[in-house]
């Protein structure tokens, strides 16, 4: 009971804690994750058995796949794109050097 007042007047007195400032794949998903493992790990902390300590570490396991499939994802599709943003320069890039090649070509045959 204590630990949910101290939850609710927490952001207010010291401000909200942003997560993921530096890492963009960090959703709400993410935040309910790590929310489970410290309420996981508070669990083993109050009782330290060996039920907890396995779900615990279950846990872990599964928010780190997580955040690691998270982040994986992210970066394919960032890849993905910077892919596609280099294919199109470099095609524009190449389609106008050949046009300039070409006009260069057809000035020198002229002359």
């Amino acid at each position: 009971m204590n630990h949910e007042i101290s939850r609710e007047v927490a952001p207010e007195y010291y401000g909200s804690q942003s997560y993921g400032v530096n890492k963009p794949w960090f959703d709400e998903e993410c935040l309910g994750f790590l929310d489970q493992r410290k309420r996981a790990k508070m669990h083993w902390i109050q009782d330290p058995n060996q039920s907890n300590v396995d779900i615990l570490n279950n846990v872990r396991r599964e928010v780190s796949r997580h955040f690691r499939d998270k982040k994986k994802a992210y970066l394919r599709a960032k890849l993905r794109n910077l892919k596609l943003t280099v294919r199109s320069k470099t095609l524009g890039t190449s389609i106008g050097a050949s046009m300039t090649l070409g006009r260069v070509t057809n000035l020198d045959i002229i002359q």
